[in-house]
């Protein structure tokens, strides 16, 4: 059964691949030579300059309208993508045939959670870079169509205090969202147990904004190889503990294991101590999946219920209470977890399409979608497919 005509589609997690003008067109002046810019090489492929560096991947798996024994890890130029790669215009275009009413999307070149600009020395320029990146995706990208895209935003994470400052300014441009790392201990930063980061958790309160954790956006990829140092960059590929390289599994083995991630996520949130310091804090697991989330809830409270007696965590509240309350799962093809939604929760569920990579159904999206949905009734699917992202996301329906 076809989804209903009333049902509009809302994906959570979407790419946006940067244009050449967005950060030339707005970094302030002393900024632009050494700010981020594409160039072209001798061989004729295009590349992300910045501060120095060179960074290969303009656009990570930006393969929308290749069939997949046609995939690569990456395009070398514009012209190897569709338009609406990087085009918010043909974006619209090509989400209407898709049959996908709105998206939000992610950074490429700065890292799914801005990584690249928290590695970076020049903090400075790093946080002007954050920060024309934002005005670009909430003024320019999402502005383009407002009832077509959700505004993201991304932060200063090697600041607490900048990074709250940064989350008030665009929730008030009228972000709906921010993307944070989805562990921030691999950057060097204090662990989502720590009081550290609680100037941000009240910002995200205090504007209703909901926190998403894209996988792989805290630098850690399960099973890190050189193919995943390729892909994020300059991240240095595993080595034994006698100094040699480790010996590497093919890309796929991470790709199938993204959503490991996020379980990791998940449970150091769970057993933080923060969820009960900030009741109304919300968190989108981005490209996670959904199907593991009732084995985690019931392995986290056996393990709370068995280690509560010596753990310094809260003995009087399980796990599972509380992904139920803070955590929406979003999920790409999950036959395993909308079997088992009601264990989920189905108003805490949430569809992507992740255009333009190679997870994406596009242009097919919304027939995969009703063909997943076949056995749920439609109330609980148009849950799934629209309402739970317009509730969480505070993004209602104008059109």
């Amino acid at each position: 059964m076809p989804l209903q005509d009333h049902m509009q589609i809302i994906s959570v997690d979407d790419h946006v691949i940067e244009h050449p003008r967005v950060w030339t067109d707005r970094l302030p002046k002393k900024f632009v030579e050494r700010g981020p810019q594409i160039i072209e090489t001798d061989q004729g492929h295009h590349v992300w300059k910045y501060d120095g560096d060179i960074y290969p991947y303009i656009g990570l798996n930006a393969v929308a309208g290749k069939e997949p024994k046609d995939f690569g890890m990456e395009p070398v130029r514009y012209d190897d993508m569709i338009p609406g790669c990087y085009d918010p215009i043909a974006r619209v275009k090509d989400m209407d045939i898709d049959g996908v009413q709105a998206a939000c999307c992610f950074p490429s070149f700065p890292g799914f959670g801005g990584g690249v600009f928290h590695r970076s020395k020049d903090k400075e320029l790093s946080l002007a870079a954050v920060q024309a990146w934002n005005d670009f995706s909430i003024e320019e990208w999402s502005a383009s169509a407002p009832d077509r895209y959700v505004p993201l935003a991304i932060l200063p994470t090697w600041d607490v205090e900048l990074a709250a400052k940064e989350a008030l300014r665009v929730a008030n441009m009228g972000a709906r969202t921010v993307s944070f790392p989805d562990s921030p201990s691999p950057l060097g930063l204090p662990g989502f147990s720590s009081d550290y980061w609680a100037p941000l958790w009240d910002v995200c309160e205090d504007t209703n904004m909901p926190v998403s954790l894209h996988f792989g956006s805290g630098s850690f990829v399960p099973g890190f190889n050189a193919s995943a140092a390729a892909a994020f960059p300059p991240v240095t590929p595993a080595t034994m503990p006698d100094g040699s390289p480790h010996i590497e599994a093919p890309f796929i083995v991470n790709i199938a294991l993204f959503s490991t991630n996020l379980m990791w996520s998940t449970v150091e949130l769970v057993f933080s101590g923060q969820l009960q310091k900030h009741p109304n804090l919300k968190i989108m697991l981005a490209e996670g999946g959904i199907g593991w989330l009732p084995y985690v809830a019931e392995r986290a409270d056996y393990s709370w219920f068995q280690h509560r007696w010596y753990q310094p965590i809260d003995f009087d509240t399980k796990p599972s209470d509380l992904i139920r309350k803070h955590f929406w799962g979003c999920y790409i093809d999950d036959r395993h977890g909308l079997a088992n939604r009601h264990e989920i929760g189905v108003d805490r569920i949430c569809v992507e399409i992740d255009y333009p990579h190679s997870d994406s159904q596009w242009p097919n999206s919304r027939k995969v979608i009703a063909e997943s949905l076949v056995d749920v009734p439609d109330d609980e699917a148009h849950k799934i497919v629209e309402l739970n992202a317009r509730e969480v996301l505070n993004f209602p329906r104008t059109s």
